[in-house]
């Protein structure tokens, strides 16, 4: 990898905060200087490239997501189980606020005290979902995509960087906010633009290409070209009608969602380790597939 790429990886992983985001654009724009950053707000995404002349859009979210003692568990191929699982969360949320009223009760507390707890407590664990400590390792989650955007495009010629642009996203953990923000402020040309997400992409074997239906039928012959399999990794290029993967591109009619999976009986494929301090597997077997099928792909289309 890179000098900038094993920088990012040794010290720069989390970026929450607006000062730990500030930080980190200066460090991306001190190596690369023809990095501009869009604002609106708060939100701050990093262009690098001209996005209404290119031919591809390479993105990836930034920001990193508050720790949590429980994963996000994604399972893109299995939306019942992934259903089942939210739900399980949702009551372990109500269960510990219960036991906080419980708590209450048996002190002597009367029932309006012990259900103001009980509200209270359910509103600190949603407020600590989104805004509570960073996480402190985020290999995964999503320092794979930004470094797969930066080897990327240092092994890129002029020529092929020329057909491209790259697009780190501000606030995708709260909600798609960035690529929300770049998609308004590039409307038009992104209307028929391939644009291919890179989220999560380090750990796991099996590397999913989830493709909206119009880029499906626009790029499908082109992805699966470009995107060969290396050894033991398999490469899977799925219609988004028939997989959930929630990540930026869901915003874009042509949005290529890419990710890397496990494999379990039952569950089939998943996603574990995002947003708790175990998000450290960090494979660079699949970023170096993913920065040559791109460099591939750049040529193809």
């Amino acid at each position: 990898m890179t000098s900038l790429s094993r920088e990012i990886l040794a010290n720069w992983q989390i970026r929450k905060s607006k000062k730990q985001k500030s930080a980190f654009i200066e460090l991306i724009q001190s190596h690369i200087p023809e990095a501009k950053v869009e604002a609106k707000g708060s939100t701050r995404n990093i262009v690098i490239g001209d996005t209404d002349s290119a031919k591809v859009i390479y993105t990836a979210h930034y920001d990193t997501c508050a720790v949590m003692p429980l994963p996000n568990f994604i399972t893109p191929k299995n939306f019942f189980f992934y259903i089942v699982y939210q739900f399980v969360l949702v009551a372990l949320m109500f269960a510990v606020a219960g036991v906080c009223y419980w708590a209450v009760s048996a002190m002597g507390g009367d029932s309006f005290l012990a259900y103001w707890v009980d509200l209270l407590v359910l509103w600190l664990m949603i407020i600590l979902m989104m805004a509570g400590p960073a996480n402190k390792h985020t290999a995964n989650d999503n320092t794979s995509g930004v470094i797969t955007l930066i080897e990327t495009y240092y092994t890129m010629s002029a020529e092929q960087r020329a057909k491209c642009a790259f697009v780190f996203f501000d606030k995708e953990e709260l909600g798609l906010v960035g690529s929300s923000l770049f998609k308004k402020m590039h409307k038009n040309a992104m209307k028929e633009k391939l644009l291919v997400n890179f989220d999560c992409v380090s750990d796991g074997d099996n590397i999913m290409f989830v493709q909206s239906k119009k880029a499906h039928k626009a790029y499908a012959e082109s992805l699966e070209a470009a995107f060969l399999p290396r050894g033991e990794k398999n490469m899977m290029f799925e219609k988004s009608s028939r997989v959930f993967y929630p990540s930026d591109q869901q915003h874009f009619a042509y949005g290529v969602g890419v990710a890397a999976l496990k494999k379990a009986p039952v569950i089939g494929y998943y996603m574990d380790r995002i947003h708790t301090p175990r998000d450290t597997v960090f494979d660079e077997r699949n970023i170096e597939l993913l920065r040559d099928g791109a460099v591939r792909l750049a040529e193809k289309v």
